[in-house]
């Protein structure tokens, strides 16, 4: 690598003498013009093509490897932390995800101007794409990824499953022939036995899956997942197999380098699922045996294996709580969004083994060495409106205060406070990684912090994660793929039953008490600040003594509570505030007066203060925002 140098020079007039400045302008990037050979050194420079959380977190571990990094960017991203986390960043196309980050041409175009040596795809995207795979390598660059074979191998599940049942890896009963007219696939069924489950062959996150409980129901439901396929993924075959009725998603993480070295790094549980997409998951998985735990891993070891595999990726299994067995479900030839709760339980660096892979290095440890430390949890948060079935939310983040992180507290996020939660791309917020000693002691840590991460601007799941880590079937590891579906009564607020109804206004008036003495309390402070020179200039509102005998001053507050889990109607609420002799606040709404009480409110800066209410005292921080025209105010 060069270091490219520009000496320009410009005459300026000093007095009546000219003085000749010159200016050196260094650049770490290559010149165009030099002609390097990618695969003849190793790796320096990565091009991420992705965006988001994922591209943060590759860039962070390049970075510590003193690897430099290009970023690329859609014209919805320009101000994102990806592009500012980078060395470098390439404009690559409008928002649409199909002209920017799908446009494999501009990606490598990218690489190309920039002088990078390799390209990581993260996940989704083009990460799972032979075509582009193959077009980064005939270009000359190196794929961080696995072989062009095994992602076009395992990118039709129809193939992946005879491959699997070839090397001998246990799978669902079904058909994953080449053959799709639909009588004799509706006789295929037959011979599977009902339920079953429809699944196009390619392409994933749940789109065209079908459950079909009866053959009258067969022709309808494969017609509709079918057209959806050719909609998703552009291909519409389609495969049938047994529907097992109380599942479990286990997965394995698996690594292999370029000399046959395979090795796992034992699994994860992904069950708990909204819309076929994971929310929370778990490493290792609970109410597991060594036994059942060795079996599993063997068999995934063999799948990477039968493909010739190397680099990350995951065996994903089916278990049949019902049986026990598990069964083969699907090889994701990239890493995945979960790959933080297997780095926490190893104590590796994934995407580290990753590059180093690429770089023709072999796997750093053997299978026995590879540790099991401690319980790991992640939580996906994310920008969507729970009642509204998940509906993904759009919008401004106009405060953002995730925890503090540590040595078992992650958070893997893309996003800052005034970032955009774009209609084009996914509603992630972020990534929040917790490991305990147990499975016990992280999740209590996992629950600490969601009730401490603070997002305001857009609605997110963080109230529902909160629900879900405290009920006691998750407390206690009894997890299956329709854990939600199940105990949807006790994980969702029903708007319509009174008992809920009551108990929600009654923590909404809290809240009211609470942000009222928050801001009056700013104001006094800010006041205070502003007439240093005694409190005889205060206004009387904060006089002391009052400014009258046996009278307090009162003020008056309008504040209008939208009910998130009931978003047809929202309440104003009028309050009454006195300011009384010893500072504390006597808040009451309306003219009930058993709606009523006092706070002692502290401004400790900003928008945090320290209250106490109800003989409870509680920190409590604002998040003040406008939003269509009216000032909103969180309390988090």
């Amino acid at each position: 690598m060069s270091l490219m140098t520009s000496i320009l020079r410009r005459k300026l007039l000093h007095g009546r003498a000219p003085v000749l400045l010159q200016i050196r302008l260094l650049s770490s990037s290559i010149s165009r013009f030099e002609t390097t050979s990618p695969q003849l050194q190793r790796i320096e420079k990565i091009l991420v093509a992705n965006r988001g959380e994922i591209a943060c977190r590759i860039i962070r571990t390049a970075k510590r490897l003193g690897i430099r990094t290009v970023a690329v960017y859609s014209d919805a991203d320009k101000d994102s932390l990806h592009v500012k986390s980078a060395d470098e960043a390439v404009h690559i196309g409008p928002p649409s995800a199909r002209l920017s980050y799908l446009n494999g041409s501009s990606l490598v175009e990218a690489a190309i101007r920039t002088g990078a040596q390799a390209i990581h795809p993260g996940y989704g995207f083009l990460s799972e794409s032979s075509e582009f795979a193959q077009l980064v390598e005939d270009k000359g660059f190196t794929f961080i990824g696995p072989p062009v074979s095994a992602i076009r191998d395992m990118g039709d599940k129809s193939a992946s499953k005879r491959i699997m049942g070839a090397a001998g890896v246990p799978l669902v009963p079904g058909y994953h022939g080449s053959e799709q007219d639909i009588e004799i696939m509706r006789l295929e069924a037959d011979k599977i036995g009902y339920p079953i489950l429809i699944k196009p062959t390619h392409g994933g996150g749940g789109k065209g899956m079908r459950i079909v409980q009866s053959q009258n129901d067969f022709i309808d439901s494969f017609l509709g997942a079918q057209r959806e396929a050719s909609a998703s993924f552009g291909i519409n075959t389609i495969l049938l197999e047994k529907y097992i009725t109380q599942p479990r998603h286990i997965e394995v993480q698996i690594f292999g380098d370029k000399y046959g070295n395979v090795l796992h790094l034992y699994e994860r549980d992904c069950s708990v699922q909204r819309r076929h997409q994971k929310i929370i998951e778990e490493a290792p998985a609970p109410c597991v045996t060594d036994e059942f735990r060795s079996l599993l891993g063997q068999a995934a070891v063999s799948a990477a294996k039968a493909v010739g595999y190397h680099n990350a990726g995951t065996v994903e299994f089916i278990v049949d709580t019902v049986t026990g067995q598990f069964y083969f479900m699907e090889m994701n030839t990239r890493l995945q969004v979960e790959h933080p709760v297997t780095e926490m339980i190893v104590g590796q660096d994934l995407v580290e083994w990753q590059i180093r892979v690429a770089n023709g290095e072999p796997i750093p440890i053997s299978q026995v060495q590879v540790p099991l430390s401690g319980h790991a949890f992640e939580a996906r948060i994310y920008a969507e409106n729970v009642p509204k079935g998940f509906l993904p939310a759009t919008g401004v983040i106009h405060h953002y205060h995730p925890v503090p992180v540590s040595s078992t507290v992650r958070v893997e996020t893309g996003v800052e406070q005034g970032d955009v939660v774009s209609m084009h791309y996914d509603p992630m917020i972020a990534k929040l990684v917790v490991w305990g000693e147990n499975r016990a002691e992280a999740l209590v840590k996992l629950k600490d912090c969601l009730s401490k991460f603070q997002v305001a601007g857009v609605p997110t799941n963080i109230y529902f994660l909160r629900r879900l880590a405290n009920h006691r079937a998750f407390e206690e590891g009894n997890v299956e793929t329709h854990f939600i579906e199940h105990h949807k009564d006790d994980l969702f607020v029903d708007p319509n039953n009174k008992v809920i109804s009551k108990d929600a206004y009654d923590a909404a008036r809290l809240g009211t008490y609470l942000v009222a003495a928050c801001l009056c309390e700013k104001e006094r402070s800010a006041f205070q600040e502003s007439h240093s020179r005694g409190p005889s200039l205060l206004p009387i509102w904060y006089a002391h003594p009052p400014f009258r005998v046996n009278h307090h001053a009162q003020s008056t507050m309008e504040l209008e509570w939208e009910n998130e889990y009931d978003s047809s109607s929202s309440k104003r609420l009028m309050l009454s505030i006195t300011y009384q002799p010893d500072g504390n606040y006597f808040i009451q709404i309306g003219e009930n007066s058993a709606h009523s009480s006092e706070v002692k409110a502290s401004h400790l800066g900003n928008n945090s203060f320290r209250v106490e209410a109800d003989g409870v005292t509680m920190d409590v921080n604002l998040a003040v925002y406008t939003k269509v025209n009216a000032v909103l105010y969180n309390h988090l």
